[in-house]
């Protein structure tokens, strides 16, 4: 396997991922896979209590010498691989990924310190409940989706319930908004690494 060019945007988008953090004093990095028949570089970011938020994944073709990444088509959900043909055209997509992030991150903290979509889909969510963890008596997770009014942007509301030893119950509630651009990226990343993952028994 010849990885020469592989190796040299690697060195290439660590420098370019270290000027755009420095521009907008974030963190985000880069983990290399080269291993796999297609080699890959994950990007991420370190978020509280040691978890990370991964945003954008970008393949090595080795045999036909290019690099590429999956994207979702927003309207009809059909899967697509999307040939980057040069270093440039492979760092403007990186740093468009890495600003996107930013932006999504930056709109999901306003919308957790004003609960303007708490009140906006109060009661008024487009699916019933989906459980994807129930434990009787111990604690269950579900999750609903709805659009906003003003702006028709998606709405994910996310619950986690958790039975105390004395007999209460304590709820934690997560609201996250995207675009439908947003969400066919996100259905492309996880649709890119949801073939190594396990069946686990998660604790919430």
């Amino acid at each position: 396997m010849h990885l020469e060019w592989f190796d040299r945007v690697c060195g290439e988008l660590e420098d370019s991922v270290h000027l755009i953090c420095e521009k907008y004093d974030i963190t985000c990095r880069m983990l290399i896979e080269r291993r796999e028949k297609h080699p890959r570089i994950d990007f991420f970011s370190d978020r509280a209590e040691g978890n990370r938020s991964y945003f954008f994944t970008l393949f090595f073709d080795p045999p036909n010498d290019e690099f590429y990444f999956q994207s979702i088509d927003p309207y009809y959900g059909h899967m697509s691989k999307v040939v980057l043909n040069d270093l440039k055209d492979i760092i403007h997509v990186v740093h468009e990924s890495v600003q996107n992030y930013i932006d999504d991150d930056l709109s999901e903290e306003e919308i957790l310190e004003d609960g303007l979509y708490l009140e906006e889909t109060d009661g008024d969510w487009e699916s019933s409940e989906v459980i994807p963890i129930y434990k009787e008596d111990e604690a269950e997770m579900s999750y609903m989706f709805s659009l906003t009014e003003d702006t028709g942007e998606g709405v994910i509301k996310r619950m986690i319930r958790k039975s105390t030893n004395d007999g209460n119950q304590l709820e934690e509630e997560t609201i996250i908004s995207l675009s439908k651009e947003e969400a066919g990226k996100l259905i492309g990343m996880i649709a890119s690494h949801i073939s190594p993952m396990n069946i686990m028994d998660h604790h919430v």
